[in-house]
């Protein structure tokens, strides 16, 4: 097992190793992320995206993403879903990082748009107590700071911890989160 730890520690300390111009202008990538919210509770409540970039000038970019959010709520034996279809657009402004951009902590402020829904839909519970908070279509703003690493010249990962606030829901309008991703850039 330390054999093949120590193979992949080379491998990535090689690739990271290669010297190549890093945050080219227009240029495109794909990313892909997960990772956790935090509410009163931790541990069921996650996210998965996919983010198209494209890349300005001085460490700046452009943000696309395409987001799915999965929380659970609890009443008595039952867990109630809340699911949330989100697309988001903004801005990422460059902060601070290396000569050469290898690595870069980024703020990005973008617009939110989506759906929300609460027990997929279904009002009434199985002991006849009726769901109050509807369907809902949101809208609002969003924030995330990201630390950016490039593993090679075309992947980079990211950390994140990322902030949106909501609009037109009934439930909560402040949805704080963290996470990881990767990154290909063409």
């Amino acid at each position: 097992m330390k054999k093949y730890i120590y193979t992949v520690l080379l491998v990535l300390i090689g690739i990271t190793a290669a010297q190549a111009q890093r945050m080219l202008p227009k240029q495109k990538g794909l990313e892909i992320s997960a990772g956790v919210l935090f509410d009163d509770k931790i541990g069921n409540d996650y996210y998965i995206s996919a983010a198209m970039t494209l890349n300005g000038k001085n460490g700046n970019y452009q943000l696309w993403t395409l987001g799915y959010t999965h929380q659970y709520h609890d009443y008595k034996d039952l867990r109630i879903p809340q699911e949330t279809y989100s697309a988001e657009g903004g801005y990422s402004f460059f902060l601070l990082g290396d000569a050469r951009k290898n690595i870069t902590l980024n703020f990005a402020v973008t617009g939110v748009v989506g759906y929300e829904t609460i027990n997929r839909g279904e009002a009434m519970l199985y002991d006849g107590a009726k769901i109050l908070s509807e369907d809902n279509f949101i809208y609002g703003a969003g924030g995330r700071l990201t630390f950016e690493t490039y593993l090679s010249d075309r992947f980079v990962l990211v950390l994140q911890g990322r902030t949106k606030v909501l609009w037109g829901t009934d439930l909560q309008q402040f949805r704080p989160s963290a996470g990881v991703g990767l990154r290909f850039n063409f």
